[in-house]
């Protein structure tokens, strides 16, 4: 089985095998139901680029993934292009230092946290209104609260896969052998999932929120 098709795989099952909890209500309210988020924004700077923030319960998120230019991180399929709409992917190394002074690369239990907020159907509350491919119907989401996630795709043991159909956002938290967490959406699952792939290995490359200290 090649790369592509054991990391699809691996990441159907663990999607499957998951199970989902929360406050059954969620904290948040409906938002804007399909409309997109009609609130205010921040912004911080970093590396010679700005970003949108948006606060979302207690906590204040980059509203952009990260697009810092440094060692250990690269453009989707090596085009700036890639960078300017997904922003770039990093290993989770650098990820872990990546963010302005002030912020930093959110834990498991800080995912929760925004997770928990926006209810069960987390993903669809949390995607951009577009950019996320079709699968099974329409695979955007409703992006009530800004956070605007959009699917970077990934780059696993030297190959880009799956832009504009997942997106996946590193963590802190560390498991076993070398891997670590991360938040994980797909376009045809309206929940966000938090994993540790079989194979997540620290060395493949994901997408970077910030979240403020």
């Amino acid at each position: 089985m090649n790369k592509t098709k054991s990391f699809l795989l691996a990441a159907a099952v663990a999607a499957m095998a998951f199970t989902f909890s929360c406050d059954s209500g969620g904290g948040g309210d409906d938002g804007g139901g399909g409309g997109g988020y009609s609130g205010s924004y921040g912004s911080v700077s970093h590396g010679g680029q700005t970003y949108k923030t948006v606060v979302i319960g207690t906590q204040t998120w980059m509203a952009e993934n990260l697009n810092y230019a440094v060692e250990g991180s690269k453009c989707y399929d090596n085009l700036d292009t890639n960078c300017v709409k997904y922003g770039r992917l990093y290993d989770w190394s650098t990820a872990m230092t990546a963010c302005p002074s002030g912020w930093h690369l959110p834990s498991e239990p800080e995912w929760d946290v925004l997770l928990n907020y926006s209810g069960w159907d987390s993903a669809t509350k949390l995607k951009a209104t577009s950019g996320w491919e079709e699968v099974i119907g329409d695979g955007n989401g409703t992006d009530d609260y800004g956070f605007s996630a959009l699917p970077g795709g990934g780059y696993v043991d030297g190959s880009f896969h799956n832009v504009g159909f997942n997106g996946l956002w590193w963590s802190t938290t560390e498991d076993v052998n070398n891997k670590a967490y991360s938040l994980v959406m797909y376009s045809h699952v309206s929940l966000a999932l938090i994993l540790s792939f079989t194979d997540n290995s620290k060395s493949y490359l994901h997408s970077v929120r910030c979240v403020k200290d």
